[in-house]
């Protein structure tokens, strides 16, 4: 799966591989910058749909050890460009968040932003599942999702109601706060959801 690209029916949202992914604004998302900042991303981090690898490239650079999958091969290629420029090490493997156990690690924290939207329903539990085989017990993870609010072009919407559905079980949510998502067609903005999900201590 890949952050940059919704092509599932229900998204309603099609953005062509050829093209500039309208979630490639060049730098980090300022909803993950905050995270940061606040110290609430630790240790180990990994970034599910990375996209170009600007959340990833960004979160290195403040010390920590971040491995960003996604699908697409000429997202990765320019991410391990970006890496290479900025001198900053990420590991970029080519890799699908519904098989995450293949990486054969484990993490503080996930962040993802903008690929919870492309998973269909029943896709939706089994991307939980496969996070809880690699978030350590007590990790966290970071979603941040276009919301329902959002009237304007774009992928699938995200309910809360849909979050706190897909991670009742062996999870926490801490906390779903109201965002932005920035993008290259949303002026100001669209509107989003930054959900904190911890992962259960006896999972």
């Amino acid at each position: 799966m890949t952050a940059e690209l919704t092509t599932r029916p229900e998204g309603e949202f099609n953005q062509s591989a050829s093209s500039t992914s309208p979630w490639e604004i060049g730098r980090p998302q300022p909803a993950i910058v905050r995270l940061a900042q606040s110290k609430n991303i630790v240790g180990t981090v990994l970034d599910v749909g990375c996209g170009t690898g600007e959340n990833a490239l960004y979160l290195s650079s403040l010390g920590h050890d971040v491995c960003a999958i996604d699908t697409e091969h000429a997202a990765i290629d320019k991410a391990r460009s970006k890496s290479l420029q900025r001198r900053t090490r990420v590991i970029f493997p080519l890799a699908d968040a519904l098989a995450l156990p293949c990486l054969g690690l484990t993490f503080h924290t996930v962040i993802d932003s903008g690929l919870f939207h492309v998973f269909s329903n029943e896709e939706r539990v089994e991307f939980a599942n496969n996070l809880g085989a690699v978030l350590m017990p007590g990790g966290r993870y970071f979603m941040l999702c276009i919301s329902e609010r959002e009237t304007r072009e774009g992928p699938r919407r995200v309910t809360q109601a849909e979050i706190r559905d897909t991670f009742r079980n062996g999870w926490t949510i801490t906390d779903i706060q109201e965002t932005r998502f920035e993008t290259l067609i949303h002026e100001g903005g669209a509107w989003a959801w930054l959900a904190s999900i911890s992962k259960n201590a006896s999972q």
